[in-house]
């Protein structure tokens, strides 16, 4: 019988003996790798390409959904934490289950079976991490960093580092003070999830710092332009000029 390859991902030493401890009791399960934070987890993952992924959500360094962000594997995962405002996220990650510390022994297997038959019978469809994150409901407060993916390697940008974020087709390009980095987010994400008070969008392309702002000046009839600090110049719309005076109070 071909087992299912499952990665368990947890900073607790004892959560991770307790849930290969109850794993013991299922035959069609190998557990080929434990990890401790989500910079060693999300390796692991693209390393190994495991069936089944038994996801803590908040770890130091990267949690489980920053992880979710930039994962390109497929695994089945089943979250498992402490902290239950999470849920209605994960259930639109597509994640089989949602187990809340400290959970039963049935009540894990149950979700553990639950997964195996999903993987046993190829119903999942499962897509890439980060192809399905933007199906997730919006934070309720704003972002604090923004975890991106180039090559092999796992940058964190926090936010107030941002200067300014561009449209690019189904991405966005995040102009920082390090350089700048490709996401596979929308527009609307950033404009409802950066800080309000720090953030403005001015164009249809363009969500700016207010701060990294030297001037605005006209351009054209009706239009202006944003001269920045780094010597960047964006375009203003009209509706954007009016989220610039209502902002700094012109």
């Amino acid at each position: 019988m071909e087992k299912i390859r499952t990665v368990i991902i947890d900073d607790e030493t004892p959560a991770r003996e307790i849930i290969k401890h109850y794993l013991n009791d299922l035959d069609d399960i190998e557990v080929i790798a434990e990890c401790s934070d989500g910079f060693s987890g999300l390796k692991t993952i693209t390393m190994l390409k495991p069936d089944l992924v038994l996801l803590d959500i908040q770890m130091p360094r990267l949690t489980g959904i920053e992880m979710l962000e930039v994962m390109t594997e497929k695994p089945e995962v089943i979250f498992i934490t402490a902290y239950d405002q999470f849920a209605i996220r994960a259930f639109e990650l597509n994640a089989v289950d949602y187990l809340l510390k400290p959970f039963e022994k049935r009540r894990f297997l149950d979700a553990v079976r639950k997964a195996t038959d999903k993987i046993k019978s190829g119903s999942g469809e499962r897509e890439p991490g980060n192809k399905i994150l933007p199906k997730m409901p919006e934070p309720v407060s704003p972002v604090s960093r923004v975890v991106v993916r180039k090559g092999n390697a796992i940058n964190l940008i926090p936010v107030d580092q941002i200067r300014f974020v561009e449209a690019q087709d189904d991405y966005v390009m995040i102009h920082h003070s390090g350089g700048k980095a490709l996401k596979q987010q929308t527009m609307k994400y950033y404009e409802e999830n950066l800080s309000k008070s720090d953030f403005v969008r001015i164009h249809r392309s363009y969500i700016v710092k207010i701060q990294e702002i030297s001037r605005i000046e006209p351009y054209g009839k009706d239009n202006h332009v944003a001269l920045l600090k780094s010597g960047d110049k964006l375009p203003v719309s009209r509706s954007g000029y009016q989220n610039l005076r209502e902002e700094l109070r012109f």
